[in-house]
């Protein structure tokens, strides 16, 4: 994710706070997460900003850095966005998702950060992730493989990451800790609840492979005994080399795969290149980085059950 990302300069960042929030107050606008009479939350996506609203609830005012159809892998912070963040009570975001806002976050001086990749495990993915790709996972392209930040794909990790915000919540907020602890275990539950739906519905498959273009099911597919072949790493915009593509196909025809996943956010001409090269079908898979109107779903549950779905379609699910 961090692959080729430019980061927002030192310099840029120390003439913003230079700059005084005052100036910068008025442009704002009304989303802003500083200043209002209730927990002010910036989330740096969509999957942080859905955890902060969903344990938040009426307490919580949040807002996103990452902007509904932007990819946000390629956010690059503003200086209005600095100013917000400023302002705000709390920060939740992901490190190594998006350098600019590591980089924001770390000059700040929010009282509250929360680091959802500490709350919970992280593993190195390359292009390769679970079942009979674990055999080759010591040759997989060492520019490619590194700490996978898609843990909200995983209901499992998800919801350890959601136990961590409610906590941080409570004590950053102890007047409404007894409804941050009460909105964070429902969430809890309906992510067990998901959990049981993938698990029950990926179960019994004709085959355990599918192809994406960007790696971002690695834990999917690890807590549901799948194999996620992808054809770019973890940089959704990278371009595979052609023996990867030749790989692909031969793979695609040797495990049975019918269908090549591409997401929303990310071009599909590489998909379905290969798919009408090897004769396949395409189709979306999901990784939720943002809701828009092509999106499968209206929130992160939607469209989880939208990916279940698509899965079962394509793997054969009996």
């Amino acid at each position: 994710m961090n692959v080729r990302r430019q980061h927002i300069s030192g310099i840029a960042l120390a003439a913003v706070t230079a700059l005084g929030l005052g100036t910068l107050t008025a442009c704002s606008g009304a989303s802003a997460a500083g200043n209002t009479d209730k927990f002010d939350v910036v989330a740096s996506f969509y999957p942080m900003a859905f955890l902060a609203e969903q344990i938040g609830g009426d307490h919580v005012n949040v807002s996103s850095l990452t902007e509904p159809g932007q990819e946000p892998h390629d956010l690059e912070i503003s200086a209005k966005q600095t100013a917000q963040l400023q302002e705000s009570d709390a920060v939740l975001y992901l490190k190594n998702l998006q350098p600019s806002v590591d980089d924001a976050v770390a000059q700040s001086e929010v009282k509250t950060k929360i680091d959802a990749a500490s709350l919970t495990t992280l593993e190195k993915h390359g292009n390769e992730v679970g079942g009979h790709a674990a055999e080759h996972d010591d040759h997989a392209n060492e520019e490619l493989a590194g700490l996978d930040p898609h843990i909200w794909l995983d209901p499992v990790r998800y919801a350890q990451v959601a136990e961590g915000v409610g906590k941080a919540f409570e004590k950053a907020d102890p007047d409404h800790a007894a409804d941050y602890k009460k909105n964070t275990a429902a969430l809890v539950k309906r992510l067990d609840g998901l959990n049981t739906q993938f698990k029950d519905g990926l179960a019994d498959t004709r085959t355990k492979v599918f192809v994406t273009t960007h790696a971002a099911f690695g834990y999917l597919a690890e807590r549901y005994g799948l194999t996620e072949e992808a054809i770019n790493g973890l940089d959704p915009e990278s371009e595979p080399s052609a023996n990867r593509v030749k790989d692909l196909e031969k793979m695609a025809k040797a495990d049975g795969v019918t269908t090549v996943f591409y997401e929303t956010l990310v071009s599909d001409k590489t998909a379905k290149t290969i798919a009408s090269d090897a004769n396949l079908k395409t189709d979306v898979l999901d990784p939720i980085e943002g809701i828009t109107a092509k999106s499968k779903g209206d929130d992160y549950f939607q469209v989880m059950e939208s990916n279940l779905k698509a899965l079962q379609s394509a793997l054969g699910a009996k």
